[in-house]
This record gives C-alpha cells, structure tokens and sequence, in this order.
C-alpha cells in the first residue's frame, strides 16, 4: 500500500545531497512530463510535487519515499 499525502503536508525524503524537507504543492495522479522525463503516475499510486524549504528546488517523488513531519 503506498503512503498517501495530500498538498501542504510538510514530508522528509533522502536524496543525494541529503535529507531534504519541503511541502507538497501538487498530487499528480497521471502521467506527468517533468525535466524531460515522464513521470507514471496514477489515482492509486501518485506522483507528489515538493517545493524545498531551503532552495527553490521543485521535486517529484513518490509516497513510499517521503516521510511525513509534524508541522
């Protein structure tokens, strides 16, 4: 079962620099063109939008890679 969000939860995910922390401004629940990849997503398994809060770095991940924090 894959972890659901919904926009504006506050979610951790590791990445190669780190872990990183920001809030989901969008869920995408189909396919998605992104930085020249498509993204597949769909209603049972989205992709989640998340804005840093440290940069202005706009990532895509899925649920059953993001921790959610308090806010």
């Amino acid at each position: 079962m894959t972890k659901k969000f919904k926009v504006g939860d506050h979610v951790s995910w590791n990445s190669e620099a780190g872990r990183v922390r920001g809030r989901i401004v969008r869920a995408h629940t189909a396919d998605v063109r992104y930085k020249g990849y498509i993204h597949h997503a769909s209603p049972e398994d989205p992709q989640y939008e998340i804005k840093s809060d440290r940069t202005d770095h706009v990532a895509l991940h899925r649920g059953r890679v993001l921790t959610k924090l308090r806010n």
